[in-house]
């Protein structure tokens, strides 16, 4: 679906009168446009299809392959715009439906696309291709059982299509029907037995069965079939050491990095294997090799810190623990790792502050188990050395997950803009804020001059200042409240700003709530409790992400969502926005942050709503009109969202362009 077949041209050729001059000359410009496309010279077919265009606007032969040349450039929302227009100038255009319905099931609008491909077949039943690609937008759109109605019909017409045969008995194994799944797997082996998806497929479903034999053999057969499919060579190597067969799986894992060379996933896997087999020197290397392209992945450092224990080099596996704790201040398991260390160094102090902290990570976790949004990673019987599947992440920030799945097309590296906080920011020219101007309310104002802290801002860009300089901050803050007898809410209300900075979330949501007792109706201590408990599950999730598995695969067939079954709330920091809002009504940041909280929970048109009002009572927020135009592309109003993205452009947001040029839509606005 991702590229339209060019030979469909020649099928879609009409024959055109030739008895004038400028009917001559549509002709040729029209052949021209068609060489191009088939010579894959799509901008060039664009030129020409515009001067077809410029002189007859009501070509709608010249908009369909003009909105096809814009789908094969990722121009999706151009090309559902042509598309358009030929089917309004010409109402039974099948073609025109059936790849407006494609294009619209790239987008995500699968309503539409269903839509269409209705139309496409109410004119053309006995056309087989819009059954298989409505099947797959089904598929997409997890409507499994009209999937494989729609991948049967296809196979009465098509039997040599293996793909129809893969995404059928996947909608099988999403409902959970093996056997139905096996059948189809092997019906696809049988039709094309070169075919190495085909293998794949029903390796991983052997693979999950453990029935690891037959789970082998066919990945042997995968990359037999295809010398260069790595997802063969990565789940044989998986398969080969759960047969105990430790060499044969780095070879494969060494195939994998040979033939992607910043795989972290491969060289994380060939680094765990090594350790088991004692390899203990190129397993570090390996997990250096993780380091350079994952650098925030947890596991890779609390792996490395039990590899450097084994090789004697303490300073670093304590290095390595305290920079897993830094990443995620709640991992029991890595305190307890660098007790026992700083015990050995003779740190009995520091053993015992790394006990008491563990104990209390451990206890907090017992008692939460319920809490789906509390992390396994305070869990001291939960095993970190495991092997990860070819489809997990080893990081993934919770603010990424609903731009990921803004469109099928892949991954767009769109985020969320974060939620405003009162946080530490130095002003220099390194650091120069290219937003535009906006002045803070005067409730900010005076909340800002009764801390009297010129570092402190109400902002949402990250804190600039130097982590050393937090700590002392923290510290600074931690011993006048020790020796104050009187708690002030202002100073624990800052010592909770460090706290969060520095990662300690747990902490920080403690402090926060004892400033509140003291000051419970201030709606700003609620704004940054909001934001720390966000940001504390943001990071939980990223790190249980690491865990699940999420399709790689360019074919949008295969494109689900991750199939893990932990889910996140993010009900308390919603109740914190609500009570900010119920304390300060015409606060706009606190109707933002709250869209926020409302985008990454699911709740898209609660998010909307949140996003105007802030818009309506702060015009110049920019950062509104970007995140409320995420959703309403996530919303499938892609064009309106895009509009937004425009908007905060003009405002300063300067990474609206960058999205909107991904969209390529300046010109078809």
């Amino acid at each position: 679906m991702r590229r339209i077949v060019v030979a469909i041209l020649f099928m879609l050729m009409v024959v055109l009168p030739t008895e004038s001059r400028a009917q001559y000359n549509r002709n040729y410009i029209y052949w021209m446009g068609q060489q191009c496309m088939v010579s894959n010279n799509y901008r060039e077919a664009i030129d020409v299809l515009n001067v077809l265009l410029r002189s007859d606007d009501k070509d709608f032969d010249a908009y369909f392959l003009r909105g096809i040349a814009k789908y094969n450039m990722d121009d999706l929302l151009g090309a559902d715009a042509d598309f358009s227009r030929a089917v309004m100038l010409n109402p039974v255009f099948t073609g025109a439906f059936y790849y407006r319905a494609i294009t619209r099931s790239r987008l995500g609008n699968y309503d539409d696309a269903l839509s269409d491909f209705r139309q496409a077949i109410e004119l053309r039943p006995d056309l087989p291709d819009p059954y298989y690609s409505r099947g797959v937008t089904r598929l997409l759109n997890q409507q499994f059982e009209a999937a494989i109605d729609d991948f049967n019909k296809y196979i009465r017409y098509e039997k040599r299509n293996v793909a129809a045969y893969i995404n059928r008995g996947t909608s099988y194994l999403y409902l959970k029907d093996t056997v139905r799944a096996f059948q189809d797997y092997d019906q696809a082996i049988r039709t094309n037995r070169e075919d190495p998806d085909a293998y794949n497929r029903r390796g991983a479903l052997f693979m999950e069965q453990r029935r690891y034999d037959e789970a082998f053999s066919d990945f042997d057969k995968a990359v037999e079939c295809d010398t260069a499919y790595i997802p063969g060579y990565f789940n044989r190597a998986l398969v080969n050491n759960y047969l105990h067969r430790p060499m044969q799986s780095i070879r494969d894992f060494d195939r994998v990095v040979e033939l992607d060379s910043t795989s972290s996933l491969g060289y994380f896997n060939r680094a765990i294997v090594r350790t088991e087999i004692g390899d203990y020197n190129r397993a570090l290397e390996d997990f250096n090799l993780v380091a350079r392209y994952s650098p925030d992945n947890v596991l890779l450092y609390y792996n490395r810190a039990l590899l450097n224990t084994r090789l004697g080099e303490i300073d670093d596996a304590i290095a390595d623990y305290s920079r897993a704790i830094e990443l995620y201040p709640d991992f029991a398991n890595a305190y307890l790792g660098r007790s026992v260390l700083r015990r050995a160094k003779h740190d009995v102090r520091g053993a015992q502050s790394d006990e008491r902290t563990a104990q209390r990570k451990i206890a907090e976790y017992r008692s939460r188990l319920k809490d789906s949004t509390y992390s396994i990673y305070a869990d001291t019987a939960q095993r970190f050395d495991k092997l990860l599947s070819f489809e997990s992440r080893l990081m993934e920030r919770n603010f990424e997950r609903i731009a990921s799945t803004v469109t099928q097309a892949g991954d767009d590296g769109l985020t969320l803009i974060p939620m405003f906080r009162f946080t530490l920011i130095e002003e220099d020219s390194a650091y120069v804020d290219k937003r535009n101007i906006r002045f803070a309310t005067q409730r900010v104002k005076d909340f800002e001059e009764r801390l009297a802290n010129p570092l402190l801002r109400l902002d949402c860009r990250t804190s600039n200042v130097a982590p050393d300089s937090l700590v002392a901050i923290d510290r600074r803050l931690a011993e006048k409240l020790r020796q104050s007898e009187d708690r002030s809410w202002i100073t624990l209300f800052e010592r909770g700003i460090s706290q969060s900075l520095i990662k300690q979330y747990t902490n920080a949501v403690n402090t926060y709530s004892e400033a509140i007792e003291l000051n419970p109706t201030n709606p700003f201590l609620y704004l940054n409790r909001a934001t720390t408990r966000a940001e504390m599950i943001d990071f939980i999730s990223s790190i249980d992400n690491s865990y699940q598995s999420i399709t790689l695969d360019s074919d949008p067939a295969k494109r689900l969502h991750n199939t893990g079954t932990r889910t996140y709330s993010y009900d308390e920091a919603i109740e914190d926005m609500n009570k900010a809002i119920k304390l300060y009504p015409d606060f706009a940041e606190g109707y933002y942050n709250r869209a926020n909280l409302m985008a990454i929970s699911g709740q898209l048109p609660e998010a909307y709503d949140d996003y105007s009002r802030a818009i309506e009572l702060e015009p110049s927020l920019g950062e509104a009109y970007y995140n409320r135009g995420l959703v309403q592309i996530f919303m499938k109003d892609t064009r309106k969202g895009c509009m937004d993205l425009s908007k905060a452009g003009e405002l300063g947001i300067e990474a609206a362009y960058d999205v909107l040029r991904q969209f390529r839509i300046a010109e078809h606005n």
